[in-house]
């Protein structure tokens, strides 16, 4: 139908659209869980006596603890599985993330003033750095967010093959399709039988071809850069395709991106041993019609 070659020179360098770059809704979701805390340490800024103020807003309100991580920009979970070194003799690192959250003692405000003071936030607040810390959170969580890009990459890529699936379903009626195509949804939503190779196996999408009883399950993806987990990739979806080929089903993988470049040879022997890789520019070219006809 098609050579690698074709595939090869087709690899697209870009899927990225404006909103790929930071989900201001999440920011302000998790923005908005911890603002009445934020609030009560917004009162610090710029006190004198701040470390006696610091403890005598702690004890008052003790849950203002839980975010204080956040004003350096680390998660609860980062934290717990990250140890401190504060005995600069003994270089023992040792978790602190019960200063958080246990109840208040001499020792654990001993702790807590020791965060405060090296990690910087006495003089932020003391200097006033900032005016108000809800404002500064935004920042904060577009930086935390900046981490999720590479996840984004995926829904990206799931979103431009749905919108291909969405106009060949409305071309051909006899198609219908769905997304994150688990056992029991495929079930529901065909009548349709099949077996997994795992109890995590989720499909990207199902296409299903109610005239002929026929169904296509389909992985997508999309690598901008290089890495070993593109070797495994391919040599995962070489299994699945003969797992599900096994049930007289068809397998579809949909990749794409420049990434591909440093793994070449993999990407060519799944490329041979399965009926269907395809990329982007295929799927525009109406290799569809073909795989489904």
């Amino acid at each position: 139908m098609y050579e690698f070659e074709t595939l090869k020179t087709t690899l697209q360098d870009s899927i990225f659209t404006w909103d790929y770059f930071t989900d201001f809704e999440k920011v302000k979701t998790n923005v908005k869980k911890i603002e009445k805390e934020l609030n009560l340490l917004n009162y610090l800024i710029g006190k004198e006596n701040i470390e006696e103020e610091f403890l005598s807003l702690v004890e008052e309100y003790p849950k203002v603890r839980k975010i204080l991580p956040i004003l350096i920009a680390i998660r609860d979970d980062k934290l717990s599985s990250t140890p401190i070194i504060t005995d600069m003799q003994s270089l023992i690192p040792q978790n602190k993330r019960y200063i958080f959250n246990d109840e208040i003692d001499e020792n654990i405000k001993k702790e807590l003033l020791l965060f405060f003071r090296e990690t910087g936030l006495k003089d932020f607040f003391e200097n006033k750095a900032v005016k108000n810390l809800v404002d500064y959170c935004v920042g904060v969580e577009v930086g935390f967010d900046t981490n999720a890009r590479k996840n984004r990459t995926g829904i990206l890529m799931e979103n431009i093959v749905g919108k291909y699936l969405q106009n060949y379903c409305s071309k051909y009626t006899n198609f219908s399709f769905i997304e994150q195509g688990t056992q029991k949804r495929i079930k529901d939503f065909f009548n349709y039988d099949i077996e997994i190779d795992k109890n995590s196996r989720r499909f990207d999408f199902a296409l299903y071809d109610k005239v002929l009883n026929k169904l296509f399950l389909i992985e997508v993806n999309y690598y901008s850069g290089g890495g070993s987990k593109l070797k495994a990739t391919a040599g995962e979806y070489q299994y699945l395709n003969d797992f599900l080929k096994a049930q007289n089903l068809t397998f579809i993988w949909i990749t794409d991106g420049m990434g591909w470049n440093t793994a070449l040879r993999p990407l060519e022997e799944t490329f041979n041993h399965n009926d269907y890789v395809i990329n982007l520019e295929m799927l525009k070219s109406g290799v569809l019609d073909e795989i489904c006809k």
